[in-house]
């Protein structure tokens, strides 16, 4: 009776709607995704639905990011999708696998346009470009994530990253992009960078000392070197500070909401 075809059917209208079960990415069944479907969404029509996806911290609360995104995707109609990049793949004690884009033979980036077509797919989307927030490992998988497919994005939101990627062309991967082509078979687009709007988002009180570099000591300063870097490349940024947050995702989060509803809303 469990098994029967139409009890798996009866789930499945269930799961697929609204706060969505944890689906395994076909593309690698060793990631995952949770996302959220709109009360008003119709499937089958031209109607675009915009695409919020949030990228998990080294705590990997993909799930948690997702709940907190439902207010703003009911607002905008929007779908919300929250991929879970577990630690331990491979190597047993990792937890940075995905913060990197490249992990053994793993390519992150390629993982989430997977998730994200199949998604697009399995809810007919006349649309798969989205929007993407990230923070803390999740900022350094999400302005990694920027350089290498900025056609796939309508705006990105870059929260308190603690190792950062500058675009430097004196300084190799993984702090400067001396040697990208090396490292992933392409060349920087700068002028599509330049087409995507960008905010960066960080704590004011996020000032915890993560060593000596030439681009600061805390994520403050090096989130405002990366402003610089972007700045010299032609980047335009929104940068905000939140006040009388520490390193916090979820106090972050209604300024992030505020810069997709306002991209949203132009588009």
């Amino acid at each position: 009776m469990e098994n029967s075809p139409s009890l798996q059917n009866k789930y499945a209208s269930i799961f697929d709607y609204g706060e969505t079960t944890l689906y395994a990415c076909q593309y690698d069944q060793r990631f995952s995704y949770f996302a959220y479907i709109p009360r008003d969404f119709q499937k089958g029509t031209k109607q675009e639905y915009p695409i919020i996806v949030a990228i998990h911290g080294t705590e990997r609360g993909a799930q948690a990011y997702r709940d907190a995104l439902i207010p703003l995707a009911e607002r905008m109609n929007a779908i919300v999708v929250a991929p879970l990049f577990p630690c331990g793949i491979i190597e047993p004690t990792d937890m940075d696998n995905y913060k990197f884009i490249k992990f053994h033979d793993i390519r992150f980036d390629n993982v989430l346009l997977e998730i994200i077509d199949e998604v697009a797919k399995k809810y007919e989307l006349v649309n798969n470009k989205f929007y993407m927030h990230g923070f803390s490992g999740g900022g350094q998988f999400v302005h990694r994530f920027f350089y290498l497919h900025p056609q796939s994005l309508l705006g990105l939101s870059i929260g308190s990253p603690g190792r950062i990627t500058y675009l430097n062309s004196d300084t190799p991967w993984y702090e400067g992009v001396a040697d990208f082509k090396t490292q992933f078979g392409k060349d920087i687009d700068f002028s599509a960078l330049k087409n995507v709007p960008v905010q960066m988002v960080v704590g004011a009180e996020d000032i915890e000392d993560l060593g000596e570099t030439p681009y600061g000591k805390n994520r403050v300063e090096r989130l405002q070197a990366l402003q610089q870097s972007y700045r010299e490349a032609g980047i335009s940024v929104q940068f905000d500070i939140v006040p009388e947050a520490e390193h916090e995702g979820m106090k972050l989060l209604p300024t992030v909401e505020t810069f997709f509803e306002k991209l949203i809303c132009k588009d």
